[in-house]
C-alpha cells in the first residue's frame, strides 16, 4: 500500500511527518533520513492496530504555498 507522506520542518529544527488518511499517524525526528524510517514504522503499527477497511483512498497530488497578509 502507498500513502502520501507531508513532512515539515518545526522551529527547533525536528522534521515531522504525517499521514492524512490514517488518523493519528505521526512522528518525528531530528533528520530527515530517520524521520522517513520512522513514518514507515508508524504505518505499519497503525494499520497492525487498527486493521483499515476498504474505503475510498484520496491521492497526494501536490503542494503549493500562497502567500497572504492580514488586514
Amino acid at each position: 500500500m502507498k500513502f502520501g507522506v507531508i513532512v515539515e520542518k518545526d522551529e527547533d529544527g525536528y522534521f515531522v511527518a504525517s499521514v492524512p488518511e490514517l488518523l493519528g499517524c505521526h512522528t518525528q525526528a531530528k533528520t530527515l533520513d530517520e524521520v522517513m524510517k520512522r513514518i514507515k514504522e508508524a504505518i505499519q503499527a497503525w494499520l497492525e492496530a487498527e486493521r483499515p477497511k476498504s474505503h475510498g483512498r484520496t491521492e497526494l497530488v501536490g503542494v503549493q504555498f500562497k502567500e497572504a497578509q492580514a488586514e
